[in-house]
């Protein structure tokens, strides 16, 4: 079955409304789809690199606000949609550990799901069970998912061809060492300098 979205999410990418596919699966993967955008974000980019920022623009706007649809469900739905929904994906256990510490790393969390592997869809859920601000979320939110798309884009845009082979075969683990890196900077600011 994944295989078969993935497959049918890849054949949109060369649509004559592939901007609208992409926003639209840009915005239900932030809530409920499991493919991530990126399926459609590359080949479109490669095929017409003059748009490239207009594509990576649509894809994190509507990303953004699919995350606010996340966000709601946790926040008016958990029970009834949320919790199915994160048992049917596998992703009860996940979300149950974070609940925990969610908290005082709220932002924190938002910004690594959005740039990282890590479903962003079980983090903005368990924003809006948690009840974290809404503007903090949106912040990192825009600012996560803008860094993670435009930062493909960019890739793509420069190298062409060569970097898309690069990037889908290591795209995880490009997005854990950036976060590594990233989070790693602030505990050296905090507890060093």
């Amino acid at each position: 079955m994944l295989r078969r979205l993935y497959d049918r999410t890849l054949e949109l990418a060369g649509h004559r409304h592939a901007k609208g596919w992409l926003a639209g699966v840009s915005f239900i993967e932030s809530s409920v789809f499991p493919i991530p955008p990126d399926v459609l974000l590359i080949p479109m980019v490669l095929a017409d690199r003059a748009r490239a920022w207009r594509i990576a623009f649509i894809c994190t706007v509507a990303s953004v606000l699919g995350g606010l649809l996340g966000y709601a469900i946790g926040a008016f739905l958990f029970e009834q949609v949320g919790r199915p929904m994160l048992e049917f994906y596998g992703y009860a256990a996940k979300f149950d550990q974070f609940r925990a510490t969610y908290a005082d790393w709220g932002a924190w969390a938002v910004f690594i799901a959005g740039v990282t592997p890590f479903p962003y869809k079980v983090i903005t859920i368990l924003s809006g069970v948690a009840s974290l601000d809404i503007w903090v979320f949106c912040i990192a939110s825009v600012l996560a998912r803008g860094l993670r798309f435009y930062l493909v884009t960019a890739l793509l845009w420069y190298f062409g061809e060569p970097i898309r082979i690069f990037i889908e075969k290591r795209l995880g683990l490009l997005f854990t060492i950036f976060c590594i890196l990233l989070v790693g900077g602030f505990v050296l600011i905090k507890f060093v300098i």
